[in-house]
């Protein structure tokens, strides 16, 4: 957090994939290269797949000290926190619903990287549906080793960060507004909890 604290506002390119997200090594270069060649701030929670404790044996060797001044790859992080945080501008996620909720609650738009179960669906309905994500290419391959390259980690940061993805944060701003008013008394969300629990009273 103070290394956040010393970043710009929306400068932050967060990488997160949950609490069971995990690549092998080979995915975990090409990121590591993706970002590097991108040149924008980052902070990386990594999850080797191999059970690797130390980071340094994980990323391309000398990826931490040529990052040094713009990144930071750790372990654990606690993603509230995180996202709200006026440095973080861009979020790539796996999708899982709640990662969803708290990126939208801080006005955090989404590039998406779904791994498995109803994140494929929740990517589609934030990109094709709603217009409120934008998909990370290549996450889907299922030939070059199956692997999202480099080049795409590269793009895709490089779209997101330099400003072709305006109306989509447009959007989740929008969101964000909808998401805390729908919290206050005698709208959405506060009506429905409520309906819940006289339903659950009166054995409904």
């Amino acid at each position: 957090m103070k290394w956040l604290d010393k970043q710009p506002a929306r400068s932050v390119v967060f990488l997160c994939f949950g609490s069971i997200g995990t690549f092998d090594v080979d995915q975990v270069k090409e990121i590591a290269n993706g970002l590097e060649r991108s040149g924008h701030r980052f902070l990386w929670s990594v999850r080797p797949k191999d059970g690797s404790t130390r980071l340094d044996e994980s990323v391309p060797e000398g990826f931490v000290e040529r990052t040094s001044e713009r990144g930071m790859v750790c372990g654990w992080v606690p993603q509230v926190a995180v996202l709200g945080h006026g440095s973080v501008g861009c979020f790539v996620s796996h999708c899982g619903w709640n990662s969803i909720l708290e990126s939208f609650w801080f006005g955090v738009p989404i590039l998406t990287w779904p791994m498995y179960a109803e994140q494929h669906l929740n990517a589609f309905l934030l990109v094709k549906e709603l217009g409120l994500s934008v998909e990370l290419k290549g996450y889907d391959r299922v030939s070059e080793d199956d692997l999202v390259k480099a080049y795409e980690v590269e793009r895709g940061v490089r779209r997101f960060m330099g400003g072709e993805c305006e109306e989509v944060r447009k959007k989740v701003d929008e969101m964000k507004e909808k998401s805390r008013r729908a919290l206050k008394e005698g709208e959405s969300s506060v009506v429905s909890i409520k309906r819940l629990i006289e339903d659950l009273v009166q054995g409904r």
